[in-house]
């Protein structure tokens, strides 16, 4: 296990070269699903990466957790890279381990990947991938990285501050004001979601600021959710108490 800087991922990190087999946990369904829990993701994997992402993203769902990015590396000795988060884009290295221990069976079970590799459970971290809708709109007025699946006008990567995020004739795309434009070129891009393989946030002083804002607000909601739930055990107790009190003997 280990645990970087406040802007980078966290990671839980198991080896899957052990023989003997996890037993699967089916977990009950929730009766209500966090909000943004089942927001679809718009960049997705291929090959085999895409294999392994339909496996682990139920028994990811069931703990409250939703798939992010799933990368495989092609090293003589594999890594396995889960990339997953709550709803509200935490997650802690608790949250870390509980997901590898609940994708391992799973894993084991359909055998994806047939050489030894190694699980790394992780989070998004600061500079993040942008999968989801929510992810780019969270994300305007910060630089990101692009890369098309086909050349617009000549070339695949593009690299700047995302101005908005629009839905054109049915299709979400990003205004990208170009930090490393070619002389001639058009300042602003408009580049559609869907033609996207890949997009992540860049690292920025003013990305990791907003981040740390964030972090206050959701560490004070949290405490706020905890008082309540403190309050509403405690008024629960003292109705039990009364109602016990007022039941007469027999």
């Amino acid at each position: 296990m280990r645990v970087g800087p406040g802007r980078d991922p966290l990671f839980f990190i198991g080896r899957r070269s052990w023989p003997e087999r996890m037993e699967v946990q089916h977990l009950a369904p929730f009766d209500e699903a966090p909000e943004g829990l089942d927001e679809a993701r718009l960049i997705v994997e291929t090959g085999q990466a895409r294999r392994i992402a339909e496996i682990v993203a139920a028994p990811l769902r069931a703990l409250g957790f939703r798939l992010v990015r799933v990368k495989l590396s092609a090293a003589a000795a594999p890594v396995l890279q889960v990339m997953a988060e709550r709803p509200d884009g935490t997650m802690s290295v608790e949250d870390c381990e509980a997901a590898s221990m609940a994708v391992s069976p799973h894993l084991d079970l359909e055998d994806p990947i047939s050489a030894p590799y190694r699980l790394e459970m992780s989070s998004p971290g600061v500079d993040r991938p942008l999968v989801r809708e929510s992810d780019f709109r969270r994300a305007v007025g910060h630089e990101a990285r692009i890369e098309l699946e086909r050349p617009l006008e000549g070339r695949k990567r593009f690299h700047g501050v995302i101005e908005a995020v629009e839905t054109v004739e049915g299709q979400l795309a990003i205004d990208l004001r170009l930090v490393d434009g070619k002389e001639g070129e058009e300042t602003v891009a408009r580049l559609a979601v869907a033609d996207m393989a890949q997009a992540r946030l860049v690292m920025t002083e003013a990305l990791i600021r907003d981040a740390l804002r964030r972090e206050k607000t959701q560490a004070k909601d949290r405490r706020r959710e905890r008082a309540q739930d403190r309050r509403q055990k405690n008024e629960a107790r003292k109705q039990q108490e009364g109602q016990s009190q007022r039941t007469p003997k027999a």
